[in-house]
């Protein structure tokens, strides 16, 4: 069998055609997530409006942030980097990640990530 006779089903969604809802780093709306799960995509996308992204890291999966409007910061295993329309910032397993500012962004997830697959950074103690 040939790879065309083996491609999955297409999909066209457009922002607003899904709910949205409150995520551990702001408010999102799922474009491609676990409601597309019979598709088996290679990957998810939300576009999240950054509110209080608090650190954590995923064991499993890679985040794609590519930054649509407005700027801000994203935080890197304890780098603070300035971001802005156009920006992208590759995210690797384990590597702990935060983001500030006004900033809305298409997160894609690769592959999806599950929400088992969400550790939240530990906070250094107040006597650290």
């Amino acid at each position: 069998m040939s790879d065309l006779h083996m491609r999955g089903p297409s999909l066209v969604r457009h922002e607003g055609e899904v709910p949205r809802e409150k995520s551990a780093c702001g408010h999102r709306d799922r474009l491609i997530s676990v409601q597309d799960a019979d598709l088996h995509p290679a990957a998810w996308a939300h576009a999240v409006d950054i509110d209080g992204a608090e650190p954590h890291y995923h064991k499993i999966s890679t985040e794609l942030y590519y930054v649509v409007e407005g700027e801000g910061t994203v935080t890197l295993d304890g780098q603070v980097h300035s971001v802005r329309k156009g920006s992208l910032v590759h995210i690797p397993p384990g590597v702990v990640h935060s983001a500030a500012g006004r900033v809305r962004v298409l997160v894609v997830g690769i592959p999806d990530i599950a929400e088992g697959d969400y550790y939240p950074a530990e906070q250094p103690s107040a006597s650290s």
